[in-house]
């Protein structure tokens, strides 16, 4: 049986005394010392695994100043610390074992915009998109474009000097920074902007420590400054770490310490706030997207395409665009990147124009036209090119060239493409010729991989695939990291082109030489002489020890080895999470991950979620325990689960974080289609309860939730009883007392039943079915029941039936039989099991009559398709039962079209599951009302809060508020005529009635209203 989990590591002693001096100080920020938190700051996007201590999340600049300030002292020299944003780095840049300093919980404010003098004003935590969102409204954005942008911070951003697509006319992150406030490591500030040259040593300010930093930085760049010009590299992308070259500006007149700031990753400083420039929205953009028959085309025909002046020039092979095209994100580009008849696309370039209407359309007539030519004379293996101007396309090709960052962790196998030398930097016109040989480095190793890249700049992402569980392939890995690192010098060049060092700083000396690598480490003990911010990365203060950390240190791997392969492969979503972060999402407009965003806590996201779960099936196999043993065992007796659960208190098992955790999501399965590796936490999260409740006790109300379809029949035979039952005052009190449920609906009064009481569409048996002749079948749709509409709002159900009728057809309403999914969601997996093979096999007697199936509720729809398909396998047949968008926008094709002059407007709201999984249902809604002379826009929105049952149990009450007032609440406040709001899930029209005061129309109201008024 499932044995208590006591491996949790404990503090060093000198920081549990630090952490406590802190909690007694002034500090107004939150300190986070659990197991799991610290777990989840462990790893980011790159193969390395550091534990820190704890996790600080400072409130404001004074925090950060308190925290350094509190360090100082003689007993806590031994703290260090690592700043954090958002943790996407690729090579470990925040990892430490000290403490982490979180800034992207609360100092993520935009603090002023000055539209009239083209400057912002931000905290570091702000993420990069939200910056925009914020500036936009003015005219203005952040130009450095990554591909994390909907993640990253702006702290992140400066202290890697981030760039991205663009950056040949936008420039990297550093040409931006207008000016600085960073913490030292004493916990005094230094305000840094640039000061002319007779300011630097003739304005003392009353911190002595950044005068005595600026003097000497500022000599000792200048004394260098020949050497720094011929040893650097002619890159317009991140180089030292410490920017010696630009501390300076070309004529030495102006000197700014903020270079040296931008790119430290945060070994000199914690970054707290910075004024940066903005840049001007252009009047038109335009792109280009050009198709050819080989990578190395594509690569080769990039330096014309530069010279066509043109703002951005991206490029992807095959290997990416393949794997697109399996992604949910390729249905909003397949339109823009179409396929070429008789042709293999094999490369992709993307060129884009901005800027004045007349200069943008000049150029992109201009490339036409040689394109064209270049078509016609087959040159360059060109196969063909698209233009578009419309700027939310341009917006979509470039979503799908940032998830293929991680769309690359989705390939097949257990070798899984990684990043560790993936932004390599060279001249552009080396780019190709450089390219070649780095293929030939990997396939001498017999390695897959996938390349993309910004080759305006000479910037080259590849990920080799590696098994990261496999010590060959570790080793491997420093093996090609060094031959990558001689291969960029050789082609002058740097290994690290646009994602800083991290680890990678062993390989600094050879880039920069002795006399300058001493200068670097001159610097680090300018600032920090005892090593203690981000200690271990870029370089170390001059006479300590060597540099802690390198290629070859302590990574994720070597801890998931450690967990069978058998059951690595029972928790592939566990396994697969490749911390590409996407979870970590800033947007409430975006569906993942809803409880990341209500409480901003990463053990509650879909990352979150799987680090903390590696750790439970590592410790499992610590303690000797076979989890899928386990999970096949049967429950400790009623007596045992009750002591253990009394005893939970009292007995630390790190089960009951792992819990924590995974209660608190919502099972909206955002996360099994965003993710770009599928990570589905659903899944894990019911295998997971399933096994803790073998120990402990559950509560009631996920008995509640589980039996709900088998009571529902019963309660609807005497639905008035029920109602006054459940929907007294003193009913509801007790049940949100002792079983923690709140909001309980009511029964549908007449039921579904009454209202079909003597229609054609009830009692009809299987005989009578089959007795259809095969040539008539096609005008029967089978209505399939699910337990919320039928017994909750069965209006929707009738209402269906007649719409039905309505077109021509002949409604069945099937007997009700329930589907499993409120099982699924609280873990118990037999019950839901034996649930899922009844109604399986009841539905494939029915798919063998070529009738076809429809239901009404999305998430059960879809509960058919997935759960389905992974708790039975073979034996779940081959029914299909369609959402009603699925099967409408096909049995609308013999239905006459309806022209209107003033066409009805509707607003669609989406469901989150149905949205994500099936991100056609908006264009299918759009063209069934188009049919009948109505036109439906659809709201791209975040999670409604309700998800089921979840907004109804006392616990996520708050949580559940929270996520609807994040896009739902603004969104229909925005909507003057309520009644023109479709919602198709019924858990977001409950939560609408709850917190909105109405109740939207189902789509299939909208469309029999509009039939019985044509």
């Amino acid at each position: 049986m499932l044995p208590l989990l006591s491996h949790k590591q404990t503090l060093e002693p000198v920081y549990l005394a630090y952490l406590d001096a802190l909690e007694q100080s002034d500090f107004n920020g939150e300190i986070d010392k659990r197991y799991s938190a610290r777990l989840i700051q462990a790893t980011d996007n790159s193969v390395y695994q550091f534990l820190p201590q704890a996790v600080i999340y400072p409130a404001s600049q004074k925090d950060v100043e308190l925290v350094l300030r509190l360090a100082a002292k003689p007993e806590f020299k031994a703290v260090t610390f690592s700043a954090r944003g958002g943790g996407t780095g690729t090579n470990g840049q925040s990892l430490t074992h000290g403490l982490i300093l979180d800034v992207s919980r609360h100092m993520n404010q935009v603090i002023e915009v000055n539209a009239k003098e083209g400057w912002v004003k931000v905290q570091a935590g702000v993420v990069k998109d939200a910056l925009n969102d914020a500036l936009r409204p003015h005219g203005f954005f952040f130009s450095p474009d990554l591909s994390t942008s909907n993640r990253a911070t702006v702290g992140g951003m400066i202290n890697t000097d981030a760039s991205g697509a663009g950056s040949l006319v936008y420039g990297k992150t550093s040409d931006h920074v207008l000016g600085l406030t960073s913490v030292l490591i004493d916990g005094s500030v230094l305000t840094s902007r640039p000061i002319n040259k007779d300011a630097v040593h003739a304005s003392p300010t009353e911190n002595s420590l950044a005068d005595t930093i600026i003097a000497a930085i500022s000599d000792v760049c200048l004394d260098k400054r020949k050497l720094i010009e011929s040893r650097f590299p002619k890159l317009n992308r991140f180089l030292t770490g410490y920017d010696l070259k630009h501390v300076w500006n070309d004529d030495l007149t102006q000197f700014d310490v903020s270079r040296i700031l931008t790119g430290s990753e945060g070994t000199l400083v914690v970054i707290t706030e910075a004024k940066l420039n903005i840049t001007p929205l252009p009047k038109t953009r335009m792109m280009v997207n050009i198709k050819y028959d080989s990578f190395e085309s594509a690569l080769r025909h990039a330096p014309s395409l530069v010279q066509a002046k043109a703002t951005v020039v991206e490029t992807v092979d095959s290997k990416v665009l393949n794997l697109a095209k399996q992604d949910i994100i390729w249905h909003s580009v397949s339109d823009l990147i179409k396929d070429v008849p008789n042709k293999v696309i094999e490369g992709l370039n993307m060129v884009e124009f901005a800027g004045d209407d007349a200069e943008v359309n000049l150029k992109v007539a201009n490339l036409e036209t040689v394109l064209t030519q270049q078509l016609n004379d087959q040159l360059y293996g060109l196969v063909g090119f698209q233009i578009t101007n419309d700027k939310p396309s341009i917006e979509q090709i470039y979503a799908m060239r940032k998830k293929a960052v991680g769309l690359l962790g989705a390939t097949k196998g257990r070798r899984k493409p990684i990043a560790f030398a993936e932004d390599t930097a060279v001249p552009p016109e080396n780019l190709a010729d450089f390219i070649m040989e780095f293929r030939a480095l990997l396939d001498g190793h017999q390695l897959q991989y996938g390349m993309f890249g910004h080759v305006d700049a000479g910037v080259l992402h590849v990920r080799p695939a590696l098994d990261m569980c496999d010590e060959a392939d570790e080793k491997l890995l420093k093996v090609i990291s060094d031959e990558v690192a001689a291969l960029t010098l050789k082609y002058g060049g740097l290994m690290w082109g646009e994602h800083g060092k991290g680890v990678r700083g062993q390989y600094g000396p050879a880039v920069f030489g002795d006399e300058l690598y001493g200068v670097l480490e001159q610097i680090k003990g300018l600032f920090d002489p005892d090593n203690r911010l981000n200690p271990g990365k870029l370089v170390a203060p001059p006479k300590s020890a060597p540099l802690m950390f390198n290629v070859d240190s302590a990574k994720r791997g070597s801890f998931d080895r450690q967990i069978p392969i058998q059951v690595r492969d029972a928790f592939p979503d566990v396994m697969n999470c490749n911390g590409n972060g996407l979870c970590f999402n800033y947007s409430a407009y975006s569906p993942m991950c809803p409880s990341f965003k209500a409480t901003g806590d990463r053990i509650q996201s879909p990352k979150g979620r799987a680090g903390l779960m590696r750790e439970w099936l590592r410790l499992l196999e610590a303690e000797g325990v076979d989890v899928n043993e386990l999970a096949a065992a049967k429950s400790s007796s009623l007596l045992q689960r009750a002591q253990n659960t009394i005893n939970a208190k009292r007995d630390y098992d790190y089960s009951h974080e792992v819990m924590d955790s995974l209660k608190g999501c919502l099972a909206c399965k955002a996360c099994s289609s965003q993710c770009p590796v599928k990570v589905d936490v659903p899944k894990f999260r019911a295998q997971f309860f399933d096994i803790y409740y073998k120990r402990y006790l559950r509560p009631a109300k996920d008995y509640l939730v589980a039996g709900i379809e088998d009571s529902l029949p019963l309660m609807a035979s005497m639905p008035k009883v029920t109602n006054f039952a459940s929907q007294n005052p003193v009913s509801q009190w007790i049940i949100k007392k002792t079983i923690g449920y709140v909001d309980s609906p009511k029964l549908s009064v007449p039921t579904l039943k009454q209202r079909l009481d003597g229609h054609p569409s009830r009692g009809y048996e299987l005989d009578d079915l089959y007795a259809v002749p095969k040539a008539d079948r096609s005008q029967y749709v089978l209505v399939v029941q699910d337990p919320f509409n039928s017994f909750y709002d069965a209006d929707i159900v009738y209402r269906f039936i007649q719409l039905i009728e309505k077109l021509g057809f002949k409604p069945v309403l099937l007997p009700f039989k329930p589907n499993g999914k409120p099982s699924h969601i609280k873990g118990f997996l037999t019950k839901f099991a034996k649930t899922a093979q009844n109604s399986a096999d009841f539905l494939n007697k029915l798919h063998a009559l070529g009738m076809p199936m429809v239901g009404l509720d999305p998430a059960l729809v879809l509960c058919y398709r997935d759960e389905y398909k992974e708790a039975l396998g073979q034996k779940r047949g081959n029914f299909e039962v369609k959402l009603a968008n699925e099967w409408l926008v096909n049995a609308i094709e013999h239905c006459p079209k309806i022209s209107k002059e003033v066409p009805e407007q509707f607003t669609w709201f989406s469901h989150c599951t149905e949205s994500t999984a099936k991100p056609n249902t908006a264009k299918e809604w759009q063209i069934i009302f188009n049919h009948f002379g109505a036109k439906v826009t659809s709201l791209n929105l975040g999670c409604c809060g309700m998800a089921g049952t979840y907004g109804h149990e006392l616990e996520n009450l708050e949580r559940s508020k929270a996520l609807f007032e994040m896009s739902w609440q603004s969104s229909i406040d925005d909507i003057a005529e309520k009644g023109q709001i479709l919602v198709s899930g019924y858990s977001c029209r409950s939560q609408v009635k709850r917190f909105a005061k109405f109740s939207p129309k189902h789509p299939i109201e909208a469309l029999l209203t509009l039939l019985n008024n044509n």
